[in-house]
């Protein structure tokens, strides 16, 4: 079964140093844990930043290398669902759009499905890791004003809610469209060592909240290649 990965910076394998606190790549092999499933092969075309409408640009890029795949996983919906905090900060009491609404985001996401099936290709979706919500918080105000942040956002809490209906939207997506999904959010929120699991910026996994992610693929992709019919949620 050859496998392709369509996503932004957490399917890129990103992490936030902690010491020099910027962005690298992740350094173990994010594909090994992969060639533990028989006769699997996997390619990334995730990119850095990516929403589900540049994705749809990527997918369309590579149409042609999408014939020699048999399942697609696409990961989106952590940089849609983000805010330009610093206009934020300078501006609380005015109207202020995400990346991607919510609308948009749904549409676009089942136009990228479509173009996947029409290679041939079956989709599979994966929710989205949870916020940490006060570490988030945090990391976009650092150089901004934060009480202007929060007094627009009405409370902390309010990041965590408006990222997990986007993640909720890609379930109802999957649901609706009738393709599988690997629930990557219920394998971190049942975990007792979440905070372990996510970086200081409070969005992207770390080292070991990877390994998670990777884990938690991997069974359902293992259920995937039992039963090519099966919703998977694992």
């Amino acid at each position: 079964m050859n496998v392709c990965i369509f996503g932004d910076s957490i399917g890129k394998g990103i992490i936030l140093d902690s010491v020099s606190k910027k962005y690298k790549s992740l350094k173990f092999d994010l594909m090994k844990p992969f060639s533990l499933l028989k006769d699997v092969s996997l390619k990334n075309y995730s990119k850095f930043g990516c929403t589900v409408t540049k994705g749809i640009s990527i997918i369309e890029r590579y149409a042609k290398e999408l014939v020699g795949y048999d399942v697609a996983l696409l990961e989106y919906g952590g940089n849609d669902c983000n805010f330009l905090w610093n206009e934020i900060a300078l501006a609380p009491d005015k109207e202020h759009n995400p990346n991607t609404p919510i609308e948009t985001f749904i549409n676009t996401y089942k136009q990228a499905v479509k173009k996947i099936q029409e290679a041939g290709v079956q989709p599979v979706l994966l929710t989205l890791p949870p916020l940490h919500a006060k570490r988030f918080l945090n990391w976009v105000s650092k150089e901004v004003d934060s009480i202007n942040i929060l007094k627009w956002l009405g409370g902390e809490d309010m990041i965590y809610r408006w990222q997990e209906m986007y993640s909720l939207a890609i379930f109802k997506l999957s649901s609706k469209l009738g393709v599988p999904v690997v629930d990557i959010r219920s394998a971190f929120l049942c975990r007792q060592d979440l905070p372990e699991l996510i970086c200081e910026d409070g969005m992207h996994p770390t080292s070991k909240g990877y390994e998670l992610i990777v884990e938690t693929v991997c069974c359902g992709m293992t259920r995937f290649h039992k039963s090519a019919e099966q919703l998977i949620q694992c």
